[in-house]
């Protein structure tokens, strides 16, 4: 991995070396080259300019005279020119009048348009130049010097040129690369060996590696001591990290200890609970029954109402120990989540309550079907629990309705449970999930205070939240979330 990195970016200098020094090799060659072709043309215009002006000088008398072989000896004189293929005296409505050529059969071609007010005009074609001028005699035109250029001349000098050109950009390139592999081992080996740095660091976690100083006073030294001041401040986060890890770990065992020894002692305390006070509370139940079955006869009404409410006094505390232990064991029980229907569940809850008062008249509202993902257990002891209290705070209505189902809330389903029973004050709301907390009396409607802070227990140790709403005589809504 390290060199195929190092590969990469060693190639990409080189390259980019070469293609600046490319570059600026050819636009030095293209302008060296546009210049030198338009000084080139300038310089043959203006010899032709010349040799044009001493012809037209010389052929006035020829023309003049109608001397047509001293115009033609005129001409001969451009045989000393190399760079003069053709030339002419003409006249004014285009008549050769005396013609010079370098080769046979070499035409005079097609001349270009003279502008009114001109003396001279020129014209480059694609292998040749033209140059046409007026003879004057006494300021009047009486002929037309015609004279054509090869420009095989700087045909030549282009590629002259270009082969300069080309040897130059190679010898260039050959020289950016030797540079730039001296050059590479200042600038791109730091880089090269911050990198496969940072892959071990990366592959190993050692954060006490570090990478090699440049010695220099650049921004590659910038960068270098950069990194491995950041490689320290990492290290010794790291360190104070792990430092961190092993004291919460030490904390997490000693309070697991500490939880495990309570919990042992909370299933010691029940175990008592249920057996040292079950015992007491099943002789006095025993005895009172013994006592209204033998000698109830001999008793008047007052003595057996008063053992009657010893009796129901005992069933009441048997009743709130079952509450009790019943909170204790949601509190340390194990949880074994799975999915849950709570519309069954409700289902078989109602169906209970139904056939325990088949004379009431309850409206039952329950979704079909309410999947949830926790323990069934437990869930099944929140659903008796709320069921119930709105079973019996409705029990005072001839008529009742009973909804179970879900809304949408800012973190997914909440799920409520509402009735239109008696309700309770919403001042008192934070108090109704507190154990022994009751809104009404005994005598109204019979209860322990725990069955709503069992909920509240279960609902917490599923991550969920439990609340209620309502108001005297409009009934309640209790509402829970589980995530």
């Amino acid at each position: 991995m390290p060199t195929q990195a190092k590969g990469s970016i060693l190639t990409r200098l080189t390259i980019m070396n070469m293609l600046v020094s490319s570059v600026a090799l050819l636009l030095a060659c293209v302008s060296f080259f546009a210049y030198d072709q338009i000084t080139f043309r300038q310089s043959l215009v203006r010899t032709l300019s010349a040799q044009a002006q001493i012809i037209a000088s010389n052929s006035v008398s020829a023309i003049v005279f109608n001397d047509p072989q001293s115009a033609s000896n005129t001409l001969a004189a451009l045989s000393s020119s190399q760079n003069i293929s053709s030339a002419g005296i003409l006249m004014l409505d285009g008549r050769p009048f005396a013609q010079y050529s370098t080769e046979a059969g070499n035409p005079i071609v097609t001349l270009p348009d003279m502008p009114r007010g001109e003396v001279e005009v020129h014209q480059f074609r694609s292998t040749h130049l033209i140059l046409v001028r007026q003879i004057l005699s006494q300021g009047k035109p009486v002929g037309l010097v015609y004279l054509r250029a090869d420009l095989k001349e700087l045909d030549q000098r282009l590629r002259r040129y270009a082969f300069i050109a080309i040897s130059v950009l190679l010898l260039s390139l050959l020289a950016a690369m030797l540079i730039s592999s001296a050059f590479r081992k200042r600038v791109a080996q730091p880089i090269i060996q911050l990198a496969e740095t940072a892959q071990e660091v990366s592959r190993k976690k050692d954060y006490s590696l570090r990478a090699a100083a440049t010695g220099q006073d650049d921004e590659l030294a910038v960068l270098v001591d950069s990194f491995n001041e950041m490689l320290k401040e990492i290290q010794n986060r790291d360190r104070d990290l792990q430092k961190a890890h092993n004291e919460l770990e030490e904390r997490v065992t000693e309070r697991t200890r500490d939880l495990v020894s309570a919990n042992r002692e909370l299933e010691a305390f029940s175990y008592s609970v249920s057996h040292d006070l079950r015992g007491p509370l099943d002789a006095l139940e025993g005895f009172s029954y013994l006592l209204l079955k033998q000698y109830g006869a001999g008793l008047d009404d007052q003595g057996r109402e008063l053992i009657q409410q010893i009796r129901a006094s005992g069933k009441r505390m048997a009743e709130l120990i079952d509450d009790l232990l019943n909170l204790s064991r949601v509190t340390t029980s194990i949880m074994h989540k799975a999915k849950v229907d709570l519309s069954a569940i409700a289902r078989e809850i109602t169906a209970e309550l139904c056939r325990s008062a088949p004379h009431r008249q309850v409206e039952f509202i329950l979704p079909e079907d309410e999947d949830v993902y926790g323990d069934a257990h437990l869930l099944r002891i929140v659903m008796e629990n709320l069921l119930r209290n709105a079973w019996k705070y409705t029990s005072h209505h001839q008529q009742a309705r009973i909804e179970f189902g879900h809304q949408r809330g800012d973190g997914g389903n909440v799920y409520f449970l509402k009735d239109d029973g008696s309700g309770f004050d919403p001042r008192s709301a934070a108090r109704l999930f507190q154990p022994f907390q009751r809104l009404h009396s005994s005598a109204e409607f019979p209860s322990n205070g725990i069955g709503l802070a069992t909920v509240r227990r279960i609902i917490q140790r599923h991550g969920g939240e439990v609340w209620a709403e309502g108001d005297i005589e409009k009934g309640a809504t209790f509402f829970f979330t589980l995530p």
